[in-house]
């Protein structure tokens, strides 16, 4: 714009309700590390980038409300009374929209009993007399009465990336009427979002009317004795008064006191360090890609002293000095399968990387990662262990973990990139892997040799100058021990169970798939003879229309492409007609086919086993989860699901599947932990715990009195407790009134009196130091314990109550895991730990040799840990995991 002035001035409240709205959809996958929301945040940059760019501005400034009361409030103190509290998931990112806008160099003003609009109209003003052209960019319409020659008013529409500029011109064409004549309309209509009245029954045609016709409310007071007698004539001379203060509610001022001079806010752009400190505490991975701090803040390569090793100068590597960082490269995430494209390994005094795996098994590489003594740091351990034994490498010594650390501090840093890992220890010399290889069917190594060479030495120094920092935190956070005495043991046993793999029987899936299919083909028939016709059942606009329209079930809920057929709506629909119960089961079948038989299939390895991965930095609590296939979550409740376990086989002929579990040890793990003298007297006598509670809850005075309905409504009272479930929702899981729930859950309370206070106080301290931790200080931060919104608290104290609990119990398995292996390899026996499904764990062993481990397994797990009360295990085995009976 050369030498011309301008001024861009921003309604900084307007905006980021927009920004909010428009991206709220998103809102809870938009969160940093410390839980808060971003979502408005993230909205508001991309708007401020486009008006930037658009207008070019040579001053700029964002004005905010200093808070409600004003001097509008004064004149009329429902001003503005009508509107909904803004969300707290908004309120609480305010200060860190004003923060952005410092670190893009932009003054941010507000001022006490003034509105944003009030500085808005006073800047404005001030400039168009210094010869400024101004733009104000916000989504209230009040404002258009600014617009001049000089002034142009944008409203955003469609969120903040779009805007219409109004210019008098423009007013003109779409109201009728000046600029300066909006608020006598306001005056005269009033306005139902700034709650004030204007005269009775004057809407918007009637306003446009006297204007046109008087000019302004001055006008038309002058001329209202004239006007022929009706109704408007009598509210106009009542509603006088109310009409002047309307209009000047409505009058944006132009001279408000503030103190900000249009000198003081010249634009000069951003500070570039400033945001990249904010982009990394907000986690705005992308925002940091823009300000090229991937790749252009990465040290250059050539800073680094490295060695690519070729066949023919391994023997260099001699000189390699201990402790190094080491790692085998792969392009995706199943180490199982995935191409092997390089590997790094070494210390800051030199480092050595390959294009080339197979020298990892050349001896010597090989004898110096087998060799215990030399110690090794990684990212992934347990991706690392399996890459390693792809090339016949047995890998030894390794004594850090990056991902396992970095999961541990924090258990919402679990993402599997180490460059985004790096990132969140405020480590800025490493790319991500997407910046590096590209994402999805793009994703490829580089084309230049010497740009991934670059990376892999990149990630080795990352993972070296990140290992005492985060060492050093594990202590302070009294985590050390769980980091190395339970996750790296545990990622070396998961590695074994992985790389053993579980067999599969292909030909009993192929028949079962038949067997669903022939189901499939029955239920299908069933469901047309109940609606009288075919259709597609799996297209739920289809299934919509033949269930709402022309059967006239009650529509529970509507979605945008017409009525949802989702699982719960037609939950509650089941009674209402019997198609209901035949979609529901024909949907169960497809579920099991598509899922269980078609996708074990493919996932079937060349050596007849599934080799499933154990996701050990996915949870809250510390729960294994099981990927490509998931082993865990067979759904054992259905006949037809259980059947799928018959297809699992020990790989041997004359073996056996051999399996114990902890018996209810979340509720062992309660009684310990809130030291309930009842709840641990009952598990110390090996009473029948959901008995005992049903004796409680319906006053019985013999567990013989219990009914098998009383123990089920007891048991989901017990394990409701465990995730403090409220009597809404225990009233729903078993059938009963709200208030016969509230009763079940305090008699439940007067049962056991230290539950009670154990949930009590572990959400005092949950509130106290903003998390929680299980008997092992696995730690969960909990942002949310302090919310505003009921809904997020709410969910942040029953996270509190049960991540100590469940947490827990997920520890102790784990440590039976890692007793249980030292203890097979002690005893020399040929039996193999293949799977582990949350509380169980499931083995396979020749058959001689399950005698011994119907002793040897239960003594090492119910001797993991020692609690205040017994912990019980049930084994059992048989020739398929199906047939296992305990």
């Amino acid at each position: 714009m050369g030498s011309q002035k301008s001024l861009l001035l921003i309604d900084g409240n307007s905006v980021a309700f927009r920004a909010f709205y428009a991206m709220h959809q998103v809102l809870d996958s938009f969160t940093n590390q410390d839980g808060l929301h971003t979502n408005a945040i993230y909205a508001f940059k991309n708007m401020l980038d486009i008006i930037l760019k658009r207008f070019e501005p040579t001053h700029v400034l964002v004005a905010f409300d200093a808070g409600k009361t004003t001097f509008r409030t004064a004149q009329f103190a429902d001003y503005k009374g009508g509107r909904s509290k803004t969300p707290p998931e908004l309120t609480e990112q305010f200060p860190y929209i004003k923060e952005l806008l410092h670190a893009y160099g932009i003054q941010t003003a507000e001022l006490a009993n003034y509105e944003a609009d009030d500085i808005i109209g006073t800047l404005a003003s001030q400039a168009e007399q210094d010869g400024f052209v101004v733009n104000i960019v916000t989504g209230d319409r009040d404002l258009t009465q600014l617009t001049t020659d000089k002034t142009t008013v944008n409203i955003t529409v469609k969120g903040v990336n779009d805007t219409e500029a109004y210019t008098p011109e423009h007013v003109q064409e779409k109201l009728g009427l000046a600029p300066s004549q909006i608020v006598d309309l306001k005056g005269l209509m009033g306005d139902t979002s700034d709650n004030y009245p204007g005269v009775t029954k004057v809407g918007e045609k009637t306003a446009l009317k006297l204007l046109t016709e008087f000019g302004s409310i001055e006008g038309v007071y002058e001329n209202v004795d004239a006007m022929k007698k009706s109704k408007m004539k009598e509210h106009l001379i009542e509603d006088r008064d109310q009409a002047f203060m309307s209009k000047k509610l409505a009058t944006i001022l132009r001279d408000a006191p503030i103190e900000t001079t249009l000198a003081d806010i010249t634009y000069e752009g951003p500070n570039i360090d400033t945001l990249i400190a904010f982009y990394q505490e907000m986690n705005f991975q992308n925002f940091l890609k823009q300000l090229n701090v991937t790749p252009e803040a990465v040290e250059p390569a050539e800073n680094y002293q490295y060695t690519v090793l070729t066949l023919d100068n391994l023997e260099t590597v001699q000189a390699i000095k201990t402790p190094v960082a080491f790692g085998v490269e792969m392009l995706t995430d199943n180490y199982h399968t995935a191409d092997l494209i390089g590997f790094y390994i070494g210390a800051p005094d030199h480092w050595y990387v390959s294009d080339d795996v197979a020298l990892l098994a050349e001896p010597v590489l090989k004898d110096w990662l087998e060799d215990a003594s030399h110690p090794k740091a990684v990212f992934g351990v347990k991706r690392t262990q399996v890459a390693a034994n792809r090339l016949g490498v047995h890998l030894a010594g390794v004594d850090f973990d990056l991902l396992l650390a970095s999961y541990l501090l924090n258990t919402t840093n679990n993402s599997n990139d180490l460059g985004t890992v790096a990132n969140l220890h405020e480590y800025q010399n490493v790319q991500t892997d997407e910046a590096v290889y590209g994402k999805g069917a793009k994703r490829a190594v580089p084309t230049e040799p010497a740009l991934l060479y670059q990376h892999l030495v990149q990630k080795a120094a990352a993972i070296y100058h990140l290992q005492p920092q985060l060492e050093e935190q594990l202590k302070e956070h009294q985590q050390f021990d769980l980091f190395t005495d339970m996750e790296l043991p545990l990622a070396l046993v998961l590695a074994q169970m992985e790389i053993t793999g579980i067999r599969v029987d292909a030909s009993r899936l192929q028949q079962m798939g038949s067997e669903f299919s022939q189901t499939l083909k029955i239920l299908e028939e069933k469901v047309y003879a109940e609606a009288g016709e075919t259709f597609n059942i799996n297209s739920p606009k289809q299934l919509g229309v033949i269930l709402f329209e022309k059967m006239g079930l009650p529509v529970v809920k509507k979605t945008k492409t017409g009525y949802s057929t989702a699982v719960d709506v037609l939950e509650q629909l089941r009674k209402d007609a019997p198609i209901v119960q035949t979609i529901l089961d024909y949907r169960q079948i497809a579920k099991i086919q598509s899922t269980y038989v078609e996708g074990l299939l493919k996932s079937i390895h060349q050596d007849n086993k599934v080799h499933t991965r154990y996701l050990q930095t996915l949870t809250q609590t510390g729960r294994l989860s099981s990927v490509d296939p998931n082993l865990q979550n067979i759904p054992v409740r259905l006949a037809e699901g259980r059947k799928i376990r018959q297809a699992f086989v020990p790989s041997h002929p004359d073996w056996q599947m051999f399996a114990s579990d902890y018996s209810q040890i979340e509720l062992r793990v309660l009684a310990h932990i809130s030291g309930d003298a009842n709840m641990q007297e009952a598990f110390k006598e090996d009473r029948d715990i959901h008995a005992n509670t049903a004796m409680k809850i319906f006053g019985l005075n013999s567990a013989d009195e219990v009914t098998p309905d009383m123990r089920r409504q007891a048991k989901a009272t017990n394990f409701g407790i465990v995730y403090g479930i409220s009597d809404y929702g225990l009233s729903q899981n078993i059938g009963i009134s709200r208030q016969e729930a509230k009763r079940f859950i305090d008699a439940y309370f007067e049962q056991y009196p230290g539950v009670q206070q154990f949930m009590v106080d572990i959400v005092k301290k949950a509130r106290e130091e903003g998390y929680v931790e299980t008997l092992f200080h696995r730690r969960r931060y909990l942002p949310d314990i302090h919310a505003k919104n009921f809904n997020l608290r709410s969910f942040a104290e029953r996270t509190a109550m049960n991540t100590p609990i469940q947490g827990s119990a997920a520890d102790i398995i784990k440590v039976a895991m890692i007793l249980m292996q030292q203890e097979l390899k002690k005893a020399n026996l040929q039996a193999r730990m293949l799977l582990q499904v949350h509380d169980e764990l499931i083995f396979e062993a020749p058959t001689e040799e399950i005698p011994i481990l119907q002793k040897l397994v239960p003594s090492v797990m119910d001797s993991a840990v020692k609690l205040a009360v017994p912990l019980k295990v049930e084994s059992g085995f048989g020739p398929t995991w199906y047939d296992i009976k305990k």
